[in-house]
């Protein structure tokens, strides 16, 4: 038992969403979910590549977050992709279903990790990346790495 309980487990990360979008801010959610499905995050069994989150009617509602069904759930086991309520305050809500109204902002996931036992989603408020914001950002990593490899070649 050498595990402390504040340690975080992440299960899923979203790194295609910080090359298609600026990501503003940051917000922490709990997720409404079976037992069968926590059982198979705890196995790491989750994908949020193509999830996005929808403010509907004062509630968030995840789509398109896939959690394998859980091998040993047999009946109990729901649809991988079914719609899944994200738990947050109410204010919250409010103020990310107004910034949702501006224009160009969405909510995506940004990664899915246990907290305390809990299983939290980190949503960002992001905005959309243009393609030569994209290929400005390829530049500068290119450009990094190649500025690594010459430093390692001279310090040999």
């Amino acid at each position: 038992m050498g595990v402390s309980k504040d340690a975080m487990k992440l299960v899923a990360n979203n790194k295609k969403a910080y090359h298609d979008f600026f990501i503003d801010e940051k917000y922490e959610a709990g997720i409404a979910l079976h037992g069968t499905e926590v059982k198979s995050l705890r196995l790491g069994k989750c994908s949020v590549k193509e999830a996005f989150v929808r403010i509907e009617n004062g509630e968030a509602w995840i789509y398109g977050m896939n959690i394998s069904p859980y091998e040993k759930g047999n009946i109990f086991n729901k649809d991988p992709l079914r719609v899944k309520k994200l738990l947050l305050h109410k204010a919250e809500i409010n103020k990310l279903a107004g910034k949702m109204a501006e224009k160009g902002f969405t909510l995506v996931p940004l990664q899915v990790y246990f907290k305390n036992g809990k299983v939290k989603v980190e949503i960002g408020l992001a905005r959309g990346k243009k393609l030569y914001d994209k290929r400005h950002d390829i530049a500068k990593k290119d450009a990094r790495r190649e500025t690594e490899r010459e430093f390692k070649v001279k310090n040999l």
